[in-house]
This record gives C-alpha cells, structure tokens and sequence, in this order.
C-alpha cells in the first residue's frame, strides 16, 4: 500500500539516502515502494543528543536510515541499552517493547517507542531536580 506524503512550505523530508524539501505551497506524494522514510521533526541530529536515551533513538535512527551499517549500530545500542537499565531499573518494560520492534525489523515503529523512552527519561532528570 502506498505512502501518502504531505509537505507543507519548506518542510523536509528523508526518504532513503535523499532529503526532499518542499519549495513553496502545500505537495503530497505517494511514495510507492518499502523504503525509510522520516520527516524533518523527527530526525534527531548527533548535536542534539544531549542524554543516553537520546543517543538510543539516534542509534535506531540509524538503523532505520543507514542498513548498510546495521550491526555497529546494533552493536552502539547494546551498550546504551545496558547503561539504562542500570541507571533506570523502571525503563525495563519500555526497553523490551523496544528490543521487540527491532527484532522484527520494524524501526519506525521502535522510533516512536525511543521517543517515548526519551520522554520517559526527562521525566526522571526533572523529578531529581526538583528541591526536596
């Protein structure tokens, strides 16, 4: 089934190798074979990474975007994964939801689940600096 897309003015879009911007005026497109694809709000820079679950849903970014280099970033996720388990015993469930999309191979899906993840976290970070 095809993928509809609509761009607003300017907005970008990631659809395998290529970023695709909008010129002017409002497009939509379908996109008709399995390919990645992210809009622009939804890609996460290295820059912007700022905590360990914001590099887990870099790491499935990737994943998503670049499947040549799949393993070293499975491999980059393992670790992370385990630096949060450790820091954040209560992250467990959200982690194996995670791991199962990835086993399945589904990386859109496991980047909403690292969204919430990161979500999740600021959460924690907020609650430790509040004053007793």
């Amino acid at each position: 089934m095809p993928l509809k897309i609509s761009l607003k003015p300017h907005e970008k879009v990631f659809i395998g190798g290529a970023v695709v911007q909008n010129v002017e005026g409002y497009v939509e497109f379908s996109i008709l074979n399995d390919v990645p694809v992210l809009r622009e709000k939804d890609v996460l820079t290295e820059a912007e990474v700022t905590t360990v679950c914001g590099r887990i849903y870099l790491c499935v970014q990737l994943m998503y975007m670049d499947p040549m280099n799949l393993m070293n970033y499975q491999n980059s996720y393992a670790g992370l994964m385990t630096e949060v388990l450790h820091a954040a015993p209560s992250t467990r469930s959200m982690l194996a939801e995670l791991n199962a999309e990835l086993a399945c191979g589904k990386y859109y899906q496991a980047l909403k689940i690292a969204r919430k993840l990161m979500q999740y976290e600021q959460e924690l970070i907020n609650h430790v600096r509040q004053p007793a």
